[in-house]
């Protein structure tokens, strides 16, 4: 077996991926990986909405059963992010490959083969076919649902289809720094909201805590975020993008409502950071291991006054930070006995999960959550966003 059998097998399941119909890329690369990998069977699993299980990509109502995030053999390599092998009956042996694109978690592409050897010899070959599965996931989402309703463990509320659609994902990653966020209850979100984008030489990353309930909480935030976004990309500076979305806001609602957003923009070749605190979401630091709030210039909600003016302060990220972002539907939430989850157990939970990649800080931090709120059910969002700075 030559080196351009190799190429050429790799080759042919890339342009089978790119050129299959956008609802038929399961179909497309089955179909390859069974011709010219000797595959016994191809699975493709989707991440559901909570990071709770992985959803099988089929025909619905779905032929197979969900997989859980936390004890599988799947679920083992889509929290590493690296290949996991499994070893099955008669020899054979699964193939569990991360799908994701620039550090978006998608979901598990599993693969079952005739023997170890033959499995070890192509694994990391398999990893880029599943890699380039996942930039073929996100392109077919703009024309095809099949992949986000395999992702959906229950029905989303309107409100919180709203949200998924405005959010860029869920994860990310470049040199620099590290990224991960996630919403709870993420089947029935109305407000929270986290947005980023990145250049060549800078990150903006927005922490929203939206006001109000439902339909009207979704609409305010999507109307501030989208104001943002449009102030962004004509390359206004943070403190103006913070003026324009206000003025959006409130010519909308007068006053009525409005939307607490910290906003922060980090250069990454120095780590200097320029934010803007406009509202609630709060802001930990781990350095050193030790954890700090950062206390923040606090200024007036997005859209509560007319023409408010906003000051951009500075600070400076170091390689090996740990930064963690809540909303009040974390600070605030309290036990059955009527203590607040507060700075303290944030800290805790902060520290617990030092040793955890930032894509699954948050979730592992809501989950604590939920153990301090009890069996009583949250009434207000929560939302966690965890960037680790490495550094240029």
């Amino acid at each position: 077996m030559g080196v351009p059998f190799l190429v050429n097998r790799f080759v042919a399941a890339e342009r089978a991926l790119r050129t299959a119909a956008p609802h038929e890329l399961l179909d497309a690369v089955r179909r390859v990986l069974t011709e010219r990998y000797a595959a016994r069977s191809v699975e493709l699993f989707m991440a559901d909405y909570g990071l709770t299980v992985l959803q099988p990509v089929s025909v619905l109502p779905h032929t197979t059963d969900p997989v859980s995030v936390h004890d599988s053999a799947e679920g083992r390599a889509f929290g590493a992010q690296q290949p996991h092998v499994e070893s099955l009956r008669d020899g054979l042996v699964r193939l569990h490959l991360p799908v994701t694109v620039r550090g978006d978690r998608l979901g598990v592409l599993s693969v079952t083969l005739l023997d170890r050897d033959r499995a070890d010899g192509i694994v990391a070959e398999l990893a880029d076919v599943a890699q380039v599965l996942a930039h073929e996931v996100v392109v077919a989402e703009r024309e095809t649902d099949v992949y986000m309703q395999a992702r959906r463990r229950d029905r989303l509320t309107l409100a919180a289809e709203m949200q998924w659609q405005l959010l860029p994902g869920r994860s990310g990653a470049r040199p620099e720094y590290r990224l991960g966020a996630q919403l709870e209850p993420a089947y029935a979100i109305f407000g929270d909201n986290f947005d980023w984008s990145a250049t060549a030489d800078h990150l903006m990353l927005y922490v929203t805590n939206g006001m109000g309930e439902g339909i009207e909480a979704s609409l305010l935030t999507n109307l501030a975020i989208s104001a943002l976004r449009n102030a962004r990309r004509a390359g206004l500076a943070l403190a103006d993008q913070a003026a324009l979305a206000d003025q959006a806001v409130y010519a909308h609602y007068r006053g009525r409502r409005y939307l607490s957003v910290l906003m922060l923009d980090f250069e990454l070749a120095t780590g200097r950071v320029s934010v803007v605190d406009a509202g609630s979401p709060r802001m930990l630091c781990l350095r050193d291991g030790v954890v700090e709030r950062v206390e923040l210039e606090a200024q007036l909600p997005l859209g509560m006054f007319e023409d408010t003016d906003y000051v951009c302060q500075e600070l400076h990220a170091e390689p090996g930070d740990r930064l963690v972002f809540v909303s009040d539907g974390v600070y605030g939430v309290a036990s059955p006995k009527g203590e607040a989850y507060g700075d303290a157990a944030l800290g805790r939970a902060v520290q617990a999960t030092r040793l955890l990649p930032a894509a699954e800080v948050p979730r592992a931090v809501l989950r604590e959550l939920k153990g301090h709120r009890g069996q009583s059910s949250s009434d207000d969002d929560a939302l966690v966003v965890c960037l680790d700075w490495l550094g240029r």
